[in-house]
C-alpha cells in the first residue's frame, strides 16, 4: 500500500510550491490541487452561498479518490493541502461565513467521516507557517482570479487549522517556519526529504 504526506498551511505559505519541490528531490509523486478543473468553481465564484455545497461535496470527493489511487500503488504521494484540511479548514470556514447553511454543513461532515472511516489517515503532515503580515503581502503580491481565500480570511483560517492540529494525536508533523525568503525552499529541502524518508521508513 502507498504512503501518503499531506502538506498543509494558510493560503499563500507555499504549499503547492513546496508539494512540487518535495516530489522532485524525494522521488514522490505531486498531488497538486488545480481548482481551475473543478466543475463548480466558475459557478462558486458568482454564486457562492448557492454552489458552496455541491462545490465541497466535488472536492471532498475529488481528494479521496486522489487518496484512493495513492493507496493501491506502491509509491509515496504527497497531497497539496488534502481531504483533512478540505473538511477542517475551508468547509468549516464556509460555515462560518454563512457559504453552507448548517444542514449543508453537517452534510459535508457526515461525507467526510464516512471517507475516512474507510481510507487511513495520511502518513505523514507537514505543516508550514509564516505570520499574517507576510501571508497577507503574499496574497496581494499572486491575485489569482480563483482564491477564494481573501487577506481578511487568513487569520480565520490559522484559527482553524491550528484548531485541527491540536487535535491530531496520531500522526508525526513536521512544522517549518514559511515566513522566511526562500520561495523554492531549496535551504531545506534535502534535509526535509531526508527527516520525511525516516518518519515513513522508507529509502
Amino acid at each position: 500500500m502507498g504512503k501518503l504526506i499531506t502538506v498543509v498551511g494558510n493560503s499563500g505559505v507555499g504549499k503547492s510550491t513546496l508539494t512540487r519541490k518535495l516530489c522532485d528531490v524525494g522521488s514522490f509523486i505531486a498531488i497538486v490541487e488545480t481548482i481551475e478543473e473543478r466543475p463548480f468553481i466558475p459557478k462558486f465564484q458568482d454564486n457562492r452561498k448557492g454552489f458552496s455545497l455541491p462545490n465541497q461535496i466535488d472536492f471532498l470527493l475529488y481528494q479521496a479518490e486522489q487518496e484512493i489511487f495513492i493507496r493501491e500503488n506502491d509509491v509515496v504521494g504527497v497531497h497539496d493541502a488534502g481531504l483533512d484540511m478540505s473538511f477542517h479548514v475551508y468547509t468549516k470556514r464556509f460555515h462560518q461565513k454563512g457559504y453552507l447553511e448548517d444542514e449543508e454543513y453537517y452534510l459535508c461532515e457526515r461525507l467526510y467521516s464516512t471517507l475516512r472511516r474507510f481510507l487511513p489517515l495520511p502518513d505523514l503532515i507537514i505543516n508550514l507557517d509564516a505570520p499574517y503580515t507576510i501571508l497577507a503581502e503574499r496574497m496581494a503580491k499572486r491575485q489569482r482570479e480563483l482564491d477564494i481565500e481573501r487577506s481578511e480570511d487568513l487569520l480565520a483560517l490559522e484559527k482553524l487549522i491550528e484548531e485541527w492540529l491540536s487535535t491530531v494525536t496520531s500522526i508525526p508533523i513536521i512544522h517549518i517556519d514559511a515566513s522566511g525568503d526562500d520561495p523554492s525552499y531549496k535551504t531545506i529541502i534535502e534535509d526535509l526529504v531526508r527527516d520525511v524518508k525516516k518518519k515513513l521508513k522508507i529509502k
